[in-house]
């Protein structure tokens, strides 16, 4: 969350070519995104700054005894909560080299594993995992469709997929941004909804690429991944967060999160 109106505002601008061979794009390896990142309250004190992180954890089931992956680990939050709740494995990846060794760092507990991946290439053992667990990941990646396909093959039967992205709304706009009314009142203008696609977005550093895509399409591209869809959310600061947390209110005018479960038939 951020304190001010202001900072919400983010140069979107609407791309009409693919980054070359669908690479991804290593931002967190950037010396200067990663100073300013590691500055985020959920860097420096983990889930219990993020909002959406009780919602979210209310989607899982239970982890006790069962194999957890999580896709785009960072700093290894979600990985040694998934261990203390009694995990038998947890398994963290991601493509940036600073998050893996920050995370390493950061960890002291032999149920889990980090290894460096190119989730734009994933492969995961199949039938392997009773969890895949990944957080605001998903919309840097050009190849979803894939990495759905790849889930689903990885999770046992009855197992599950429980991720989170920026809500299409927030990625939607060609200029993003909160704008003030003639009455005072905050909101959030979107355009381009439909029009899906790479937005390029200046954040800590200039350039950074994320995947716009519709609800309609994560809904479709789950259940074409041969999963069935057990929750969504579109997720906004509840009256008690914004009573410890007042500035989180403009948080209201349009949800920032998009929260969705996956269920493997069987």
């Amino acid at each position: 969350m951020k304190n001010d109106p202001k900072l919400h505002d983010a140069t979107h601008s609407i791309e009409n070519k693919v980054i070359a061979n669908n690479a991804t794009q290593n931002i967190y390896d950037d010396q200067s995104f990663f100073d300013g990142y590691r500055t985020l309250p959920r860097s420096v004190e983990g889930l219990a700054a993020a909002g959406e992180w009780e919602s979210l954890r209310a989607m899982l089931a239970a982890v006790e005894g069962r194999s957890v992956v999580d896709l785009g680990c960072g700093y290894g939050w979600f990985c040694r909560w998934a261990a203390e709740a009694g995990a038998s494995q947890v398994l963290g990846l991601d493509v940036s080299e600073k998050m893996l060794q920050q995370a390493t760092a950061d960890t002291d507990d032999a149920t889990i594993m980090y290894r460096r991946s190119d989730l734009e290439t994933l492969e995961l053992p199949t039938g392997k995992f009773d969890l895949v667990y990944s957080s605001l990941t998903f919309h840097y990646l050009h190849n979803l469709p894939s990495v759905l396909r790849t889930v689903e093959r990885a999770l046992v039967p009855g197992g599950i997929v429980a991720f989170s992205v920026e809500h299409p709304i927030f990625t939607a706009p060609s200029s993003a941004g909160f704008v003030r009314n003639g009455d005072g009142h905050w909101s959030w203008p979107v355009d381009q909804y439909l029009v899906e696609g790479p937005r390029t977005t200046n954040w800590f550093v200039d350039g950074v690429v994320k995947q716009h895509r519709t609800i309609g399409t994560y809904v479709t591209l789950l259940l074409q991944a041969g999963l069935v869809l057990a929750h969504l959310d579109e997720w906004g600061p509840t009256d008690e967060q914004i009573e410890q947390h007042p500035n989180w209110a403009i948080e209201r005018e349009r949800p920032p999160f998009l929260l969705m479960v996956g269920r493997k038939p069987g």
